[in-house]
């Protein structure tokens, strides 16, 4: 089976002068084309989906924590409902708003359990809109332990530098879902267990807040993610694992899945795809990229 990212490279080339560029001389398409195959792509053949015999270096191993919390997100029950993102904006950038963004960084950096549905919802999606945001970046510390995640147990040394980067990697983007997973694995290791149920809590409600902004069935209740890798974090978290992608329509990817053998739990898996809701990254790329848009356009 192709890699996940020789086939994002391979379409990319392919189509990069074909029907995906839109029409009235925009090339969205593209561009996602080529970024997604330098960033997600790159990152999932380092392991983030595993194909065929493909080393798992953002899972772990069939017995360790991956994207899925211990309490089942995946049979949690969320009111599902399109998010406002008007109303998100607004919100958390008005300093006498409840949902002020840095009120509730300073609420989740405090590791203040009573966060509710509606505040998870408003620190995810709210972070779109603040000015560090970058759906494409990529923390310099996130790769540091790859050849570390295949192994099911680690020595002392191998967890304090597993803690370690993911820390950093944490730091400099709080929503790395692979790294949040790899820490509590790890904590759980080193016997830190309430520091393990922090973060576990923490992956758990950043999960469900995604799965609460729709089924992913249909373009008209998609999900809602802020950077494209969680979208792979929510179809492992199904129990399925991607084999290629598909661009419905401009701000809209349909991620195509098939069952992931390694996971054994009973459960139906009889989907063939989900769709996601990548408009706002999009817009915010090119917001604090335009020499990136306007490169690719005079070609």
């Amino acid at each position: 089976m192709v890699g996940i990212s020789e086939r994002y490279m391979e379409k990319g080339l392919r189509n990069g002068l074909g029907k995906d560029i839109t029409q009235n001389g925009k090339t969205l398409k593209r561009l996602r084309y080529i970024l997604w195959a330098l960033g997600a792509g790159l990152m999932i053949s380092a392991g983030a989906v595993e194909t065929g015999a493909q080393v798992r270096s953002s899972r772990l191993s069939e017995k360790t924590v991956t994207t899925r919390p211990s309490k089942s997100t995946a049979t949690k029950k969320y009111k599902n409902e399109a998010p406002d993102m008007q109303e998100i904006m607004e919100s958390t950038l008005d300093p006498h708003s409840k949902y002020y963004y840095p009120k509730l960084k300073q609420k989740y950096d405090r590791k203040d359990t009573t966060m509710t549905t509606d505040e998870f919802r408003h620190f995810y999606l709210g972070y779109m809109f603040q000015e560090d945001f970058d759906p494409y970046r990529v923390s310099p510390y996130a790769s540091r332990t790859d050849d570390l995640r295949s192994k099911a147990n680690h020595t002392k040394q191998e967890m304090d530098t597993i803690e370690k980067y993911a820390n950093l990697a944490l730091e400099d983007n709080p929503f790395d879902l692979r790294q949040m997973s790899f820490l509590v694995h790890v904590l759980k290791e080193k016997k830190k267990d309430m520091r393990a149920k922090i973060w576990e809590f923490r992956l758990e409600n950043l999960l469900g807040t995604i799965m609460s902004t729709g089924t992913g069935k249909d373009v008209d209740h998609p999900w809602y993610v802020i950077y494209p890798m969680h979208e792979y974090d929510v179809v492992q978290l199904l129990g399925y694992q991607a084999v290629d992608v598909d661009y419905p329509r401009d701000g809209f990817d349909y991620l195509m899945v098939e069952p992931d053998p390694t996971d054994k739990r009973a459960r139906d898996k009889s989907a063939k795809g989900f769709y996601f809701n990548v408009e706002r990254p999009q817009q915010q790329y090119e917001l604090k990229h335009p020499e990136t848009e306007e490169a690719v356009q005079e070609q």
